[in-house]
């Protein structure tokens, strides 16, 4: 089937550059039987990326099992992938399947692989090589078949490096890399995304949806979503449901944005146990750099774009008396920015800039803005 064909059919909604290159390696890989590795924020379609591969493979006929790696308890993560024999612990009362044999012919696909514990990655790495695996309480090997498919939110390359990965593990599952950009990333998309989900909510619902205001879409368009697709399928929900299918202006996307802000947000932070107070707070120290990293480019790419190459450029080089453009100018020039655009109209301008209108009112006094 053809790439448009293809994309309906499995649920890859968009046209954008950075989707159309992630559906090329779906494609290319999804007949062959090599593990794959997918990587990209909490919300960005994992697990959808994840069935394409299988539902495009020759084991599409057989099961797709879906694990959650992050969800098992330690001590219980084994006996769910491998299984485990009658009287082997506690409450293990009859002998169980696990994972990996239920998905015998198929797929499994282990979301949030980088949670794994060390003891049971060296078990992992023996199925992806051999096939072979014992269940809990057993000491006879047994075998399956199955493609592999992993998914992380985290950098597993620093995970490596801190020990807390098998680096043996890490090569073997990242045979073929597929990188999810997030929502932010491809923008162009999000209309369709809009559609799909309007189309989906307004059927299962039965809401006759009267659609959105040029500037609610505006704002649909600008905000950041870091909760990427799945953040976006919620608002739409709430929106629609809550408001009973009515026209939607920007007040009333402003209203649902800012809920889904008062949310908190899943963060890829290290989990404190078993580590240091000093492993623990260099792992916050590197994921806050790697989060700022990306905060820099944003506003890179949303100053050339709000204020054209030009200005942007000028504001990026332009620096105080000791050289250095501080955040507090920068911030100052974005409000003035966004007020003159607007005409002096500072609730606009707070939408514009995604603040409250009080915090734009307290950045303009601080700042002496006129």
């Amino acid at each position: 089937m053809d790439r448009e064909e293809f994309q309906h059919t499995y649920g890859l909604v968009g046209q954008s550059p950075e989707l159309q290159e992630v559906v090329d390696v779906i494609q290319q890989v999804a007949p062959t039987d090599i593990a794959v590795l997918i990587i990209g924020e909490s919300g960005t379609g994992k697990e959808i990326v994840a069935k394409a591969i299988h539902g495009a493979s020759k084991r599409a006929g057989k099961a797709m099992v879906s694990v959650n790696c992050g969800a098992i308890p330690e001590g219980l993560i084994e006996s769910e992938l491998f299984g485990h024999e009658k009287g082997s612990f506690t409450s293990a009362v009859d002998a169980r399947q696990g994972y990996f044999e239920m998905a015998n012919g198929g797929t499994i696909f282990l979301d949030e692989v980088g949670d794994m514990p060390l003891a049971t990655q060296v078990k992992l790495l023996r199925v992806l090589e051999s096939g072979e695996y014992m269940r809990v309480g057993s000491s006879m090997p047994k075998h399956t078949d199955v493609r592999v498919i992993a998914a992380t939110n985290r950098s597993l390359e620093y995970e490596v490096q801190q020990k807390h990965f098998r680096a043996d593990l890490f090569f073997r599952l990242r045979s073929v890399n597929i990188q999810l950009p997030p929502l932010r990333n491809r923008k162009e998309d999000i209309p369709a995304l809009v559609e799909q989900f309007v189309s989906e909510v307004s059927a299962k619902n039965k809401i006759s949806f009267a659609g959105f205001t040029d500037d609610a879409t505006e704002l649909l368009m600008s905000y950041r979503w870091p909760g990427n697709v799945r953040e976006l399928k919620n608002a739409i929900e709430s929106m629609l449901v809550l408001e009973g299918g009515r026209r939607l202006n920007g007040d009333d996307v402003q209203k649902y944005i800012s809920m889904q802000q008062n949310v908190v947000t899943e963060r890829n932070l290290p989990v404190v146990a078993n580590k240091t107070v000093e492993q623990a707070e260099r792992e916050l120290i590197y994921r806050a750099l790697l989060d700022l990293k990306s905060n820099i480019i944003e506003l890179k790419d949303l100053m050339t774009t709000k204020l054209g190459p030009s200005n942007g450029d000028s504001i990026l080089h332009e620096s105080n008396p000791n050289g250095v453009l501080t955040i507090d100018e920068m911030e100052r020039r974005m409000i003035q920015t966004a007020l003159d655009r607007n005409k002096g109209n500072r609730r606009r301008a707070a939408r514009e800039l995604r603040i409250s209108e009080r915090s734009l009112y307290r950045k303009i006094k601080d700042y002496g803005i006129q």
